[in-house]
């Protein structure tokens, strides 16, 4: 699922479960930095567009980097949007975000995309690859948006309320 908002629907389930403890821009953030390589292969024309970014090492690494920088990044994020009731990100917040982001990344990027080897150096096999079908993956994450949406709004009021 490179560059689609499809992965931000766990993370809206889980921000929308959790009060704070997860920070939302930082697994977004995650999201972005997970899928430069893809782009990179895109931009190269290379065969295999899923590389070392898409390990389960990798995307740990990918996520501390996101940690690092995402913790920064996402409080001004929060600042513009007028969204400082989110604010603080703490670093565990920053962490949590950045490491569910990377670690569902792969995740839902094994079931979906051939030529991803999660476990590799160790293993080049994917065990997960179309453990559900195309549009189930795609279901399930657009399902868990919208119930973290509702969940969210549920428990925050709306964060969007125009004059306050």
């Amino acid at each position: 699922m490179p560059f689609t908002p499809l992965h931000m629907g766990p993370g809206l389930l889980l921000r929308g479960s959790v009060r704070g403890g997860f920070s939302l821009m930082v697994f977004g953030w995650t999201q972005i930095l997970m899928d430069l390589e893809p782009l990179y292969g895109i931009l190269t024309d290379r065969e295999q567009l899923h590389g070392w970014s898409h390990t389960w090492i990798g995307a740990t690494l990918i996520a501390l980097l996101a940690t690092l920088t995402g913790k920064y990044l996402g409080a001004w994020g929060l600042r513009l949007l007028k969204l400082t009731q989110f604010l603080p990100i703490t670093w565990g917040a920053a962490l949590a975000g950045a490491l569910l982001g990377g670690w569902s990344h792969i995740l839902l990027d094994s079931i979906m995309h051939f030529d991803i080897q999660p476990l590799r150096p160790f293993s080049l096999e994917n065990g997960l690859r179309q453990w559900i079908s195309l549009p189930a993956l795609h279901l399930f994450c657009l399902g868990a948006a919208a119930l973290g949406a509702v969940v969210f709004f549920w428990r925050n009021g709306n964060p969007f309320r125009v004059g306050e």
